[in-house]
């Protein structure tokens, strides 16, 4: 009998957390518990560790997402409990789920099948509160800086330029563009004002960039809010914001321990998404875990155009990490899909379809052979797959030199993913020489034209003249040595989501440019992507219940 993910992860029997924490060598007083099975990790912990040699650092990542799936999160459950069947040491570090998603179409993020983190539920909604932290800090500081024009403006902020938006952890398209201030003049100055989903406030890139609590502190203090009538930038700590900010988040910044199906351990820590910010979890986390295990597997958001080019330029920049091996996650459906074959059709064999969509694997695969990283590509295995088109995706893979392994962890738990946890450990021995695509001192618009050549396929940049403007004045203002986010539509290598497989002879049109001084990266809005989405016509949410004993059902 067909099982629901959710099924599935309330017929597990987890271990209460601190005996998944002392099996990982986690004191009892070192835990700071938010009930049975999820708990904080304290400071005083991550510095008895601190001194501990770094395991090896595994990346997870995709090929661009379809209707059809790719299993990215599942794999990364799947391989880290697969090591600990051939008993090895390793910790997942994951990102935490967004309320947009989980009630609108994407689902949530505990992975699926037999290769979850659990308690699944509680991931998936308001698990430790912190989302609703930097939802709070966030529309902390746009209040502050709304009230510091409403006293009198001491600061001569120019009301035209404040740049600073609150933020909700949800789809709501109508706060895209708002006007706030409205009534009377106690009311405060009537103006313009936006909304973007939490997952793409700034916060929470500061909170997933940050090493420590003063790194925190700094980098809030640097977050431009707007520019005054001069067109000097004015700041978080001009506002007198960091304190109580940083008070909000005090609890936020400590990663979140819980446990997979299998009680691996796996640390759940932030949540950007990759198409519209950083797309990774918490340096924080990441260093724990590399200090906790022989092995840490992390995973990036969405394809690897976009999480993984991310993990690369941005985190590994920031963090000062160098990756190990990385392993890119593909399924034969949604290659087919590539293929332009409808998703009705997808479970018949196809390999003419699959000759023309594996380009968008092939793209992926060269595209982090730049970074002079291992990899690794899987197939996520569907009991529709053919031998005849495994083996033509295992020969085109291994023909590029990239290995490969297929993966039933979804149906198998760690037992399925034990055959790409030995590839994974065979490319751990092939030395890495990793580097970024780009260097500091390059301007913004080469570092810009140095992902979309490189890692798009694009043939250029096209930047329009408000956007380049801007992003002149971000240069002016000191900030050209920093990375680039962008922005983009995570359905096509382009910035057109209809563009499937490996599009050619395309450009990206770059609309709009701000920098994050806080998180300390530049975002490039590229297309018609947006940092607020909307919900669809029958989302998600239409599908939740909660019956009398509290029992929740369709979350996904």
């Amino acid at each position: 009998m067909f099982k629901s993910d959710i099924e599935i992860a309330q017929e597990a029997e987890m271990l209460e957390i601190e005996k998944v924490a002392e099996a990982a060598g986690i004191q009892k007083d070192e835990l700071e518990l938010y009930g049975k099975y999820k708990a904080k990790l304290s400071d005083e912990y991550i510095k008895r560790i601190s001194a501990n040699k770094d395991g090896k650092l595994i990346l997870v990542t995709a090929i661009n997402p379809t209707p059809a799936g790719e299993g990215k999160t599942t794999t990364t459950v799947g391989l880290g409990q697969a090591f600990a069947k051939l008993g090895k040491s390793a910790v997942i570090a994951l990102r935490e789920p967004s309320l947009g998603p989980c009630f609108g179409v994407k689902g949530g993020a505990a992975g699926g099948g037999y290769a979850q983190v659990v308690p699944m539920e509680d991931l998936n909604l308001h698990f430790t509160g912190d989302f609703h932290a930097i939802t709070s800090a966030n529309n902390l500081l746009a209040a502050l800086l709304d009230n510091h024009i409403q006293q009198g403006n001491v600061l001569n902020i120019d009301t035209r330029q404040i740049i600073w938006k609150r933020c909700v952890d949800m789809n709501d398209r109508v706060l895209r563009n708002i006007v706030v201030g409205l009534g009377n003049k106690t009311d405060g100055f009537v103006r313009e004002d936006h909304f973007v989903i939490t997952v793409a406030s700034e916060i929470m890139a500061i909170l997933c960039l940050a090493t420590d609590m003063n790194d925190l502190k700094a980098k809030l203090s640097n977050i431009i809010v707007a520019y005054d009538v001069n067109g000097k930038p004015v700041t978080a700590k001009d506002l007198n914001a960091v304190g109580a900010m940083a008070a909000l988040l005090k609890d936020a910044i400590k990663p979140n321990l819980i446990q997979t199906l299998e009680h691996t351990p796996a640390l759940v820590h932030g949540g950007p998404f990759a198409n519209i910010a950083h797309g990774c979890n918490s340096i924080i986390a990441t260093k724990t875990a590399l200090k906790m295990a022989d092995y840490c597997i992390t995973e990036a958001g969405f394809g690897a155009d976009l999480g993984a080019e991310k993990f690369l330029d941005i985190k590994c920049r920031k963090g000062n990490l160098s990756p190990d091996a990385v392993v890119l996650v593909a399924t034969i459906r949604a290659l087919k899909y590539n293929g332009k074959v409808a998703k009705t059709d997808l479970n018949k064999e196809n390999l003419d379809a699959l000759k023309v969509g594996i380009a968008n694997l092939e793209k992926h695969i060269t595209n982090l052979q730049q970074f002079g990283i291992p990899v690794v590509v899987t197939l996520n295995s569907f009991i529709t797959d053919t031998e005849a088109e495994t083996n033509f995706v295992k020969e085109f893979c291994e023909n590029l030199g990239a290995s490969f392994a297929l993966s039933k962890v979804w149906e198998f738990g760690g037992d399925g993913g034990v055959e790409l946890a030995k590839k994974v450990l065979e490319a751990l021995e092939k030395p890495a020489d990793f580097k970024m695509i780009y260097d500091d001192n390059m301007s913004l618009t080469d570092k810009m034209n140095s992902i979309a050549k490189k890692i798009y396929g694009a043939d250029g940049v096209d930047i329009l003249p408000s956007a380049a403007k801007k992003i002149a004045k971000i240069e002016e203002l000191g900030f050209a040595n920093l990375p680039v986010c962008v922005a983009k539509t995570q359905y096509s290598l382009s910035d057109d989501p209809t563009k499937l497989g490996k599009p050619s002879d395309f450009r990206i049109t770059v609309r709009d440019a701000y920098v994050c001084a806080g998180a300390g990266f530049v975002v490039m809005l590229t297309g018609d992507v947006m940092t607020m989405p909307g919900l669809p016509k029958t989302p998600a949410a239409f599908n939740i219940d909660v019956d009398n004993n509290g029992k929740i059902t369709g979350l996904f």
